[in-house]
Order: C-alpha cells, then sequence, then structure tokens
C-alpha cells in the first residue's frame, strides 16, 4: 500500500506547488463564494503574519512531507472498528496516539469522548477553542472495515466519513507540538463519540456539559476543503410502536391492524409537504412487525427522521407527522370498530438542535482566511447536520470543517477516499487553530472569550 500512496504524494507535489502561488492571491481566494461579506482585514493580517513565522513555516513543510504516513494512520484508525455506542477500542487507541504526541493531559471522559488539552499561555484569560473530529461510524457492529485498493481508491466504511478527519486532528497536534509556537488560548483536542445515527450528539453533548467555558469549536467531519458549515440542520427522529389484539387472519378477520395502521401512518406522512425554504424534510426510515403472512399483526414499528434548517419550522412540521400518525390510528379502529382498538406510542430517540451563525462570525472570518493562505479558498458555505449543531444552539461560535483529499459514497459499503492533496487540510486547521487562539507575542486571539455558561 505505502508504494501506491507515494503515487498520490508526487501529485500533491505538483499541486502544491501551484497552491503556493495562489497564496499569493489569499485575500482574493477568501472571498471566493459570491455573495459573502468580506474579511476583516485584522483578521486576515493575523494570519498572513502567523504564516509568516518561521516556526510555523517549517511545521507547514513538515505536515506537506507528512502525507505517506498520515494516510497510513489513517487506515490503522479505519480498521478499528467504531460503531454507534461501541467506539471504546478506538478511542483507548486514539488517546495512545495523542497521548504520545505529547499531549499528556489527555483522557476518555464519562462518555466514551477521548479529551486532550494543549494550555495555552493565557493561564485562563485567553479563549478555549475545541477542535475535534468523531468517532464513531454510522456502520452496525461487524461491518468489514478493511480497507482495500481498487484503480486508485481506497475502499472501507468510514474512511473518509470520519477517519479522515481523526487523522487530520491527529497530525495537527503532532506538527504543532513539534513546532514548539505557543498560543494565548487553551486548545481542546476531542475526539467524539455518538455523532452517527442513534448515537444523537451525546458525544458532545457531554462536552459542553461538563465544560462551561468553551468559546469555540470545530468539527471535522467528511471530506471537501472549501466547505464550511455554519448552519446547523436540525432534526427530531421517533419511534412509533402500534400495537393491537392481532389474531388469525381468517377466524379472527374484523380485528384491526398495527400492519394497517401503521401503514395508513406512513401513506398519510407520506401526503406532507415540507415548506422548501428553509428546507425541511422527512422520512420514514425503517420498518417493521408482524409475525406471519396469515396473521392480523399485533405490532408494527416506524422509525422517523424530519429535519429542517430552522427550528420553528422543524416543531411545526412534527406536529403535522404527529397528527398524521394519530389520524392513522382512528381511521383504522374506525374502519373495523371492534372492541380490542390499536393504540400507538411515540418515542423521540433523536434531538439535533438547529441554527446558525451569521457569516460574518469571527471564527467564519478566521475560517476562510486560513482557506486562502493554504490556497484552498471557500468553495461553499452550508448547512449540515455534525457536531456543531449544539454549540451553535447555545450560542457558541462554531463551525464545521472538511479534511482534504478525495472521497465518494459516505455512509455507504462503497465509500472511498484517495489521499491527493490530503496535508491541506491539516495545515488548513493548523492555522485556523493558531489565529483563533492567538500566537504568544504575536497575535491577539481572533477568538472572544465569553462569559462561562450557568
Amino acid at each position: 500500500m505505502r508504494e501506491k500512496i507515494y503515487n498520490y504524494m508526487i501529485l500533491n507535489i505538483i499541486f502544491k506547488s501551484f497552491a503556493g502561488t495562489l497564496c499569493l492571491f489569499a485575500p482574493l481566494l477568501a472571498n471566493a463564494q459570491p455573495g459573502l461579506p468580506p474579511v476583516s482585514p485584522d483578521i486576515e493580517q493575523a494570519v498572513a503574519r502567523i504564516t509568516k513565522l518561521t516556526p510555523v513555516i517549517k511545521a507547514l513543510d513538515a505536515i506537506k512531507a507528512s502525507g505517506v504516513s498520515m494516510f497510513e494512520e489513517q487506515v490503522r484508525i479505519n480498521e478499528i472498528p467504531a460503531p454507534p455506542f461501541k467506539e471504546q477500542a478506538r478511542a483507548e487507541y486514539y488517546l495512545k496516539k495523542i497521548r504520545e504526541a505529547g499531549l499528556t493531559d489527555a483522557t476518555i471522559d464519562k462518555e466514551g469522548n477521548v479529551v486532550g488539552m494543549r494550555r495555552g499561555t493565557g493561564a485562563g484569560k485567553g479563549p478555549k477553542l475545541v477542535v475535534s473530529a468523531h468517532l464513531d461510524t454510522v456502520f452496525p457492529e461487524g461491518t468489514d472495515v478493511k480497507v482495500r485498493e481498487k484503480d486508485g481508491r481506497y475502499y472501507a466504511p468510514g474512511i473518509g466519513d470520519d477517519a479522515a478527519g481523526l487523522a487530520t486532528l491527529l497530525t495537527m497536534l503532532q506538527h504543532l507540538n513539534q513546532s514548539g509556537v505557543r498560543t494565548v488560548g487553551d486548545i481542546l483536542f476531542v475526539g467524539t463519540v455518538g455523532e452517527e445515527e442513534l448515537g444523537d450528539l451525546r458525544g458532545v453533548k457531554a462536552l459542553f456539559r461538563d465544560h462551561k467555558d468553551i468559546d469555540g469549536f470545530i468539527s471535522l467531519d467528511g471530506v471537501g476543503l472549501g466547505r464550511i458549515v455554519n448552519a446547523a440542520t436540525g432534526s427530531h427522529r421517533f419511534l412509533v410502536s402500534f400495537k393491537g389484539p392481532g389474531g388469525h387472519s381468517f377466524s379472527a378477520f374484523g380485528l384491526p391492524s398495527a400492519i394497517h395502521a401503521m401503514g395508513r401512518a406512513v401513506a398519510k406522512i407520506g401526503d406532507l409537504v415540507p415548506p422548501a425554504n428553509p428546507k425541511t424534510t422527512f422520512t420514514v426510515g425503517t420498518v417493521r412487525g408482524g409475525t406471519s403472512v396469515n396473521a392480523i399483526s399485533g405490532d408494527a414499528t416506524i422509525g422517523i427522521d424530519v429535519r429542517s434548517n430552522s427550528h420553528e419550522e422543524l416543531v411545526k412540521f412534527v406536529e403535522k407527522v404527529m397528527t398524521a400518525i394519530h389520524e392513522a390510528v382512528a381511521d383504522e379502529n374506525n374502519r373495523w370498530k371492534a372492541r380490542a382498538q390499536i393504540t400507538v406510542d411515540i418515542k423521540q430517540v433523536g434531538d439535533r438542535p438547529a441554527g446558525s451563525i451569521p457569516p460574518d462570525a469571527k471564527i467564519v472570518q478566521a475560517a476562510r482566511a486560513a482557506l486562502a493562505a493554504v490556497g484552498a479558498g471557500t468553495r461553499s458555505m452550508q448547512a449540515s447536520s455534525t457536531d456543531s449543531n449544539l454549540p451553535i444552539s447555545l450560542g457558541v461560535p462554531a463551525i464545521t470543517l472538511s479534511s482534504s483529499g478525495q472521497a465518494g459514497g459516505s455512509h455507504s459499503l462503497g465509500e472511498w477516499y484517495a489521499p491527493v492533496n490530503n496535508t491541506l487540510g491539516v495545515q488548513n486547521i493548523l492555522l485556523l487553530s493558531l489565529a483563533l487562539s492567538g500566537v504568544d507575542g504575536v497575535t491577539e486571539p481572533v477568538l472572544d472569550k465569553r462569559p462561562p455558561r450557568p
């Protein structure tokens, strides 16, 4: 595998030589997406001063040369299974690696997050920045996560989402510590659990429950350098269980059916029309129930996901879904008018809050300036459902960024990754973290120190 990775590194050298030229036009690249407000000259100048520091230049060069070893680490991380709620083995390995990188003040917290502190020189007076990636994958236990190469692509479930983010974060930490650069603010390195599936952001929720003094948050999630997620797509998820008497399909005919009630509910939900703006979506993602083809079903369950970029619209549409469910149950009971009735139990199993931070927020401006400094530019600003949902909902400046490289098939068994230009994302998060935290004796933190939350 190592020899094949080297082929990609040759492409890296060609691309990054070109990218070095692009850095001369950093102010223009910072505004690459039309319609964005200009980046503050103070923030651009802070990033520019940081990029000219000798230890930072050396760190950026060392990162550039680390593409092969970084991808090998990404493969090792990916091949440690981390299905929902079973991230412990990967967490233990990741804790070992960040300690080896020099972050001795590191542990696994009660929720299962890997948390390590790199203290700044501000003695608590500077801001506290979290940089994170998620440990878990969306894939169930037993999924084959071994990495296989085919036609220049490396295939494995989770290889891009989020083994790439974990490798990017680890590589940044290694080179930041080797550089000797001291920040004013503290940087908390975190590998979170529970980002995917029914994890319901349990890791980041625990993080903010236990740390009331976080001033800024960055999540590395997915692949596609130049994407900034500054808006949180909220979601509510439900398991809806229909219960009935059940019975023989012939001798007990005339009793209401849990599956029929479920079917009526699915049809009614499917006919609902959500608003296009703010984007709001829904799906009945899972269905199960019944015991036999010749039985009136006594049980049926559906899983529902409702999403919106607006909290208000999310709540409104969820109410419509609930109304549709109760009407469906009433219709099934009225159809048969039997003494035995269908009942329904609705359990909420997911609550990801919606929200956004403005495009001119300091953390967004600094992200755009850092992207420009590595020759990438801002390709898009968008909404998504990530670990950043939670801090955004709390009013804490937060964004989600992507790692570099090429990838496709996220959340599928055919997920793939190619390590072309894979170190650009490391350079980007290094510069951004230094700008937000401030470099001792050189720049003040871009990130503001906030009062602790209650």
